[in-house]
């Protein structure tokens, strides 16, 4: 259960990161809130799964997927550049993501 929480926290900070891009620098009400409410989510479920995962790995796949996640998302809304070297290093970051989970020495 643990890693479907920091699974879900680290969606959670892919929301909040893109969420930053719609406030326009915390000018716009509803985008605003949004954006506090993922972020106070994300922290929560990361706290949660801190506590039966090891908070190396926990830390390191919640950024992990939220860097990733909001990467992916910024190539397709707000068109960011896609070469070869990002979409490789991307990759490589995904494969992290896997290898700590199956990895670690906590729930799995």
């Amino acid at each position: 259960m643990a890693w479907v929480l920091l699974v879900v926290a680290g969606l959670l900070e892919t929301c909040w990161a893109i969420g930053l891009k719609y406030t326009e620098g915390f000018t716009r009400l509803v985008p605003s809130v949004l954006t506090g409410v993922a972020i106070i989510a994300s922290m929560v479920l990361l706290g949660v799964a801190a506590k039966s995962l090891p908070i190396g790995t926990a830390y390191a796949v919640w950024v992990g997927i939220g860097a990733l996640g909001a990467a992916v998302l910024g190539i397709f809304l707000f068109h960011e550049p896609v070469t070869p070297a990002r979409v490789f290093f991307l990759a490589l970051m995904l494969i992290s993501i896997i290898g700590l989970k199956f990895t670690s020495g906590g729930e799995h």
